[in-house]
């Protein structure tokens, strides 16, 4: 089962994602702030993670930063998932390295798909055919 990591202030939204999370047979681990996700993170290793922009404590891409100097956790694959939506934003996103970039509110299956398609590169990554 694939774990993933939920960084996520708001608690309904966190509960919302790790219930779906868990419907479609993944292990959620979450954290309520930056600072909190970033040591969950370390002590975990999640397959992914998924990470809001405005957080308390620490933003995401604070949060990013700090994964990326983290050897063991620096090709982890990295969502941001974020009411910021404006082209600067994701911009910013992505040039710092994040896989995706999603938009709230995200539908269910967008959600899910954007999941499963960066556990497969990432599963690629890790094991390419020889």
């Amino acid at each position: 089962m694939k774990k993933i990591l939920v960084i996520e202030d708001e608690p309904e939204m966190r509960r919302n994602i790790t219930a779906l999370l868990r419907y479609y047979d993944y292990e959620p681990i979450a954290a309520e702030n930056g600072r909190v996700g970033v040591e969950t993170a370390r002590r975990e290793n999640p397959d992914l993670i998924l990470c809001d922009v405005m957080l308390p404590e620490l933003d995401g891409f604070g949060v990013l930063q700090a994964l990326q100097a983290d050897t063991t956790l620096a090709r982890t694959p990295f969502i941001f998932l974020t009411a910021k939506g404006e082209k600067d934003d994701l911009r910013s996103g992505m040039n710092l390295g994040a896989d995706d970039y999603l938009t709230k509110p995200v539908a269910n299956a967008d959600l899910v798909r954007a999941i499963e398609a960066r556990l497969r590169r990432s599963e690629r990554q890790s094991n390419p055919r020889v």
